[in-house]
């Protein structure tokens, strides 16, 4: 089978900048289709995983995955959140499996131009519709003023809606106390009519200096939460700004996130821990 240029997968596209939060869940599955299965003759995703960096320890404890490849992915983006989708075809390519990149080229550059056209929304709604206005003028939110500063946030609140309650009670807790945060909550927040993906990114990235995610069950099934959390990852590599911090405040069935794990959890569901749950949120979400 003929070799796939890397510079020619996606005529206008440039893979390597990205990121590999870019791929969704059918892509992934597909790479998993390939890669998966345990290869006498091509590489499989053992080899993948030690290209990417793994250790054999690592490697070995993968291996009663469900699937492996969808583990290596989401462990990769935690311990390098500034990978790109360029640096993923590569080490594909290093593996010898360009009948992976062959078959999935087309599936793959879909995903990232759907990235980049939600990246790129804000900035194409405000040129169309003002040469005055910027996307940070932009009334996006109940308090914004669109004559003055954008208004702006100490902490965006990740959440499915059946933890609603416990961000009611993190509003009561962080904003109606001595503490006095400001949270935004998408919900209540955000004005309605508005482009979901294009604002999330733009209050994540240029509003809020920090993210709570709320870790739930249902968390693990929300598409939107999987967004908002790979790309405040991604805008914190090594999670050196602190930018990102889990909340997990009852019992979990499924298993924790990985992509999360190497992050430190705040946790309200043990009850040694409830005393200073909330000042210890709060001392993170105040630092500047």
């Amino acid at each position: 089978m003929a070799r796939c240029d890397m510079s020619a997968c996606g005529d206008s596209l440039d893979l390597g900048s990205i990121p590999l939060a870019a791929l969704n869940q059918t892509a992934r599955k597909r790479l998993g289709l390939y890669l998966n299965p345990t290869n006498a003759v091509a590489s499989d995703w053992m080899t993948v995983a030690e290209l990417m960096g793994f250790t054999y320890l690592e490697i070995r404890n993968y291996k009663g995955c469900p699937s492996p490849t969808a583990r290596i992915l989401d462990d990769w983006e935690a311990k390098c959140p500034d990978v790109t989708v360029g640096k993923l075809l590569s080490v594909i390519e290093s593996a010898e499996r360009h009948d992976v990149i062959s078959d999935l080229k087309h599936l793959i550059e879909e995903n990232c131009r759907e990235h980049l056209k939600k990246q790129d929304s804000p900035i194409q709604v405000a040129e169309v519709h003002s040469s005055i206005k910027t996307p940070e003028c932009h009334s996006i939110t109940v308090n914004d003023d669109p004559r003055g500063c954008p208004e702006t946030f100490d902490a965006f609140i990740c959440y499915c809606h059946s933890d609603f309650h416990f961000v009611n009670e993190m509003i009561l807790q962080l904003e109606q106390t001595d503490h006095r945060l400001k949270l935004c909550v998408f919900d209540r927040d955000v004005l309605p009519g508005t482009c979901v993906w294009s604002i999330t990114t733009e209050l994540i990235e240029k509003r809020c200096k920090r993210m709570v995610v709320v870790v739930s069950d249902d968390y693990l099934d929300s598409e939107a939460c999987d967004f908002q959390t790979k790309f405040a990852l991604s805008l914190s590599p090594g999670a050196r700004s602190k930018r990102l911090i889990p909340v997990v405040y009852k019992p979990m069935e499924k298993k924790f996130p990985s992509i999360l794990r190497f992050l430190t959890v705040c946790e309200y569901n043990k009850p040694f821990s409830k005393t200073w749950f909330w000042p210890r949120l709060a001392k993170a979400l105040s630092l500047p």
